[in-house]
């Protein structure tokens, strides 16, 4: 029987955790579905991402899926703890759901030197505290600041990532966040879109300062997982393949996964709730 690991984001930023998860491990099967008719989620209030979330979880287990990585901050920060506390003894005491914020909150500790570090992100992701309330139980001792960049993630679905009037809204947020604290030295992308503006956000960061992408520590702590968890590992599926879902058009998601995958999808439309 077929058990893909699922990939669930609300728009398109989770597709660059995809990218390095299967880079990573190319073995297994995936499923990603985005509800991108729904997206963004940021703005949307705590139980309105819950409800969302766990309709996707759901769609994701009906498909096979035992495993399902919320790559979506906004979904990890709102959800992630309401589904595991209030619906896997329903849905399947073999099922699991893991989220994004984790994985990149371990590997802080070992990264920053002043224990001074921010956060740019969306403004649902700042408001929820999600990342200096993690950080805190790790490592109470680093300060975390937070900034918002409401502007970044149109920047990117709008194909405008690489364009020279991306340089303003980049150098912005990366200044007023440094502002806040002018002894940071490392940087969390909290966004799954941000990495496509990595090349602005190198080019306009202080040297010396450590910028943290998801991706990598996502990928990783995702293969640790399955090492640690033989119950789980051995009923994932592993045929090298992956398949995509939409809420939206066909076309509309055919043509913005391009931005993030650099190679053509064929993908299905599915309905939620």
């Amino acid at each position: 029987m077929s058990a893909p690991i699922g990939i669930f984001d609300s728009g398109y930023g989770g597709l660059t955790i995809l990218s390095q998860i299967r880079s990573l491990m190319p073995q297994y099967d995936y499923i990603y579905l985005g509800d991108n008719a729904r997206t963004p989620y940021g703005t949307r209030s705590f139980e309105v991402v819950y409800e969302f979330t766990r309709q996707a979880v759901e769609k994701l287990f009906d498909m096979g899926c035992r495993l399902v990585i919320l790559a979506c901050n906004t979904a990890s920060a709102k959800a992630l703890r309401s589904v595991q506390q209030n619906d896997l003894a329903r849905l399947g005491s073999d099922r699991r759901v893991l989220g994004i914020i984790r994985p990149t909150v371990e590997s802080i500790g070992g990264i920053t030197r002043s224990r001074h570090i921010g956060v740019l992100a969306t403004e649902g992701t700042i408001l929820s505290a999600s990342y200096p309330i993690e950080i805190n139980k790790l490592f109470p001792d680093i300060q975390v600041s937070g900034q918002a960049c409401p502007l970044w993630v149109p920047l990117v679905e709008n194909g405008e990532a690489h364009s020279p009037g991306a340089d303003y809204f980049v150098r912005k947020y990366i200044t007023q966040l440094l502002e806040q604290d002018p002894l940071i030295d490392t940087v969390i992308l909290g966004c799954t879109h941000y990495p496509l503006l990595i090349e602005k956000i190198r080019r306009f960061t202080p040297a010396g300062i450590n910028i943290v992408c998801q991706g990598d520590y996502v990928a990783a702590s995702l293969q640790d997982y399955l090492q640690r968890h033989p119950e789980m590992e051995n009923n994932c599926s592993k045929n090298g393949s992956c398949q995509f879902f939409t809420t939206e058009s066909e076309e509309k998601f055919t043509s913005s996964a391009n931005l993030f995958l650099r190679y053509p999808v064929e993908v299905h439309r599915v309905t939620l709730g």
